[in-house]
């Protein structure tokens, strides 16, 4: 850990977020919880996915 970061973690000590902040960046944990959820309960679809490339020299 540099000294920048010592310095914004005091910062933040003495002037702690607002309520309205922590509900925003919980909402948005929230959502990528969701997200994760569904795509691991549902799958990904194929036409999302990745074709993989043959690598190599080609006639």
């Amino acid at each position: 850990m540099n000294l920048h970061w010592l310095l914004r973690a005091a910062r933040w000590a003495r002037h702690p977020p607002s309520e309205a902040r922590v509900k925003l960046v919980l909402a948005i944990i929230a959502i990528c919880v969701v997200i994760f959820g569904i795509e691991r309960i549902f799958g990904w679809p194929d036409w999302l996915g990745i074709d993989p490339v043959r690598r190599g020299m080609r006639f």
